[in-house]
């Protein structure tokens, strides 16, 4: 098979002619926190993978099987890397770009102080443009080609991200902020101005092209019982939306929230009271959450997205995580870097702190059971795996090609780029999980065509 330019340069009247990208693939099959990993995980050290006109995957597997069918077709060749499909995000903040790193402060003084003075600049559409576009570049350069997002409270800044992302051809989950409380004015709307608001945003954007909508109350602290109803009706009005929220993250915050809701049977139930615990609702945080709140998520088919980078940096505690996948009353579960208060864009960061959450709980998590959260676990959580997540004949061929010998540290540790027993694979995949970032990306692929690298 002969090695030809990369794809994206070849042009044939606007659509793009069936082609192949040939190296070492690791993609999941099922969950490896339920299944024995060496029949979770697939991988072939010399695959094949085809896509067609549309972006889609076409045909997958051992080169040597299936080259046959496809051995005159235009190539890419990546020798010693290790091609993964794109990492999912499953929480985090595009207003919160120009504020990583706050110093000092834990959640509920950490958004007064510097949170919402930063999101009141998303008011102006030319700046919430130029961050949008400096956010997906950012995301694109760490291997995220999926994301479920937070906008400002501003419609402006919807917009903003999601012409950004439709430029980009992205599968992209976004939604305006609503807020009618404990927030500074320029901040807070109403319940009914974020529901007329938020369903103009849905008829404009859920569904356009490659992108979805969320309903996105702030979090229970922010968001009147009226507001929360109404953000419940847009669920019901709206199905096939998502509801996109905080929970249970801080001590301090579960306190507040049991002030405010008196009438409550705890933080989860705030939410649950206006009907929005669902199949496609995804909670960030649930660091303290109770054994009756993980049954409910479980009963609900509800998502949690694990944020470790940002519950270490707050102080907000060690998530649970032996309990979200235990085989009793599971919860679909994700990462999440929920920059700006987690500290990096990189889901291979976020996997790496993931670890030491565990570790410090005496659990383990293994480096497949890593990646699967950042792949088809993300995709699970966020109700997208007939779409996205592993390389499966029909899904959507969005996918990254990782460096193992990145940097002169890495190539030290990996002498041997690329594996040839599970074994093999679990000690390079870990090494690309504690050692891994940025760097590591050196390619990411959108339906088939690189974006990046």
């Amino acid at each position: 098979m002969s090695l030809n330019r990369p794809h994206s340069d070849i042009e044939n009247g606007g659509v793009a002619p069936v082609r192949a990208i040939r190296g070492a693939f690791l993609d999941f099959v099922a969950d490896p926190f339920f299944t024995h990993e060496a029949d979770a995980v697939r991988y072939h050290q010399d695959g094949l993978l085809v896509i067609n006109e549309t972006g889609h995957i076409q045909a997958f597997g051992d080169y040597a099987t299936i080259a046959d069918r496809y051995g005159d077709i235009p190539t890419q060749l990546y020798r010693d890397r290790l091609i993964m499909p794109g990492f999912i995000d499953t929480h985090i903040h595009f207003p919160q770009i120009g504020m990583m790193a706050a110093y000092g402060e834990q959640l509920l003084e950490w958004l007064n102080k510097y949170t919402f003075p930063t999101e009141r600049k998303f008011q102006d559409p030319d700046y919430a443009r130029d961050m949008a576009d400096k956010f997906l570049d950012e995301l694109l350069r760490n291997g995220t080609t999926t994301a479920l997002v937070f906008a400002a409270v501003f419609p402006q800044s919807v917009d903003a991200f999601f012409e950004a992302a439709q430029a980009r051809n992205l599968r992209m989950i976004a939604g305006k902020v609503m807020m009618d409380r404990h927030a500074p004015d320029y901040l807070r709307d109403t319940a009914e101005s974020a529901y007329t608001e938020t369903k103009a945003l849905i008829e404009k954007w859920h569904k356009k092209e490659r992108l979805l909508y969320a309903v996105t109350p702030r979090f229970a602290v922010t968001s009147s019982p009226a507001q929360l109803q109404k953000a419940g009706q847009l669920l019901t009005e709206y199905p096939d939306v998502y509801l996109h929220t905080h929970l249970s993250e801080n001590i301090n915050e579960v306190a507040f929230v049991q002030d405010l809701f008196p009438e409550c049977d705890g933080y989860l139930d705030t939410y649950d009271q206006a009907g929005l615990v669902k199949d496609k609702s995804i909670f960030a945080h649930g660091v303290q959450l109770t054994d009756q709140e993980f049954q409910r998520l479980s009963a609900a088919g509800a998502a949690i997205a694990f944020c470790p980078t940002s519950n270490l940096f707050l102080g907000s505690g060690l998530f649970k995580i032996e309990q979200a996948k235990a085989r009793e009353n599971p919860v679909k579960l994700g990462l999440g870097t929920d920059v700006g208060a987690g500290t990096s864009f990189s889901i291979l960061q976020t996997a790496n702190e993931a670890y030491k959450v565990a570790q410090l709980r005496q659990q383990k998590l293994s480096p497949f059971k890593a990646l699967f959260l950042a792949t088809l676990g993300g995709a699970r959580a966020l109700s997208l795996d007939h779409q996205l997540g592993s390389f499966d004949p029909g899904k959507e061929a969005d996918f990254i090609v990782l460096h193992p010998q990145a940097t002169p540290l890495m190539a030290l540790r990996n002498p041997e780029p690329t594996a040839k027993t599970v074994a093999a694979l679990a000690d390079l995949t870990f090494s690309l999980v504690i050692m891994g970032d940025d760097r590591t990306v050196e390619a990411t692929y959108i339906m088939g065509e690189k974006s990046w690298g």
